[in-house]
């Protein structure tokens, strides 16, 4: 396993933060490597070999300081030094084909963080059981708020499927330990002028096992983020930019 701390770019680097994934980060890794030429995997303490299979699939390893998904993330803008970061989820619910999708936009310089939305995409997580049915209308619900606050049009901030311009991504103080950081980029992005683009992602169920959100005790986090920063006001200076939602 190599352990590393940072590096690559610059260009495009994906990150996939995995806690046991074993069974899809290979395959994963192998499909994102066909669009981009550096794939980080930043591993959350995986007991299953994950960081292993990943080494072996191509991928630089790192070793996360802290466990969650948000702390894994900013660790990777923290380190890296690629001129966009890719981020996709190690379950192999999302399509790497979409990649190019994602980093066009902010290549062409139009926009500074793209997100897959599963609104047109379509999802089949978000079914009709109970657990999915209620993700899905919070999910809803939130990005009402999100469009109202900021008069945007965008149909899905919470994807983890997504790519943003590394300058931007540490400009914009991240804090959240876990999930809530994919809402929590979104919504700092618009407070600080940044622009923010969907482009339709199709999101498949993930491979093997269970998610590691857990939805009724994550809820009222996200619904505090949502709300917690919306309430402040936007953030001018010269790293404003004109929205694109």
């Amino acid at each position: 396993m190599r352990n590393v701390t940072g590096t690559a770019g610059p260009g495009v680097t994906a990150v996939i933060a995995a806690l046991n994934e074993a069974a899809s980060i290979g395959d994963v890794i192998e499909a994102t490597l066909r669009y981009v030429p550096d794939v980080l995997a930043m591993d959350g303490g995986s007991e299953d070999g994950t960081s292993r299979i990943a080494a072996q699939a191509g991928a630089r390893v790192v070793e996360c300081l802290r466990k969650g998904k948000g702390h894994a993330l900013r660790q990777a803008i923290a380190d890296e030094a690629a001129d966009i970061l890719v981020f996709i989820d190690a379950d192999g619910s999302h399509d790497a084909a979409d990649i190019p999708r994602l980093i066009e936009p902010i290549a062409r310089g139009e926009v500074d963080l793209v997100v897959g939305s599963r609104v047109p995409g379509g999802s089949d997580e978000l079914d009709h059981d109970p657990g999915h049915a209620v993700r899905a209308l919070g999910t809803h619900v939130l990005q009402a708020i999100v469009n109202l606050r900021f008069a945007t049009h965008l149909t899905d901030m919470q994807n983890g499927f997504r790519a943003i311009r590394t300058p931007v991504a540490r400009d914009l103080a991240l804090r959240e330990p876990g999930f809530c950081i994919e809402e929590e980029m979104v919504i700092q992005c618009l407070r600080r002028g940044y622009r923010v683009l969907n482009v339709p992602s199709h999101e498949y169920r993930r491979r093997h096992g269970r998610s590691k959100l857990r939805v009724w005790a994550e809820g009222p986090r996200f619904l505090w983020t949502v709300l917690s920063l919306c309430a402040r006001p936007r953030v001018r200076g010269p790293q404003a930019r004109s929205q694109d939602g």
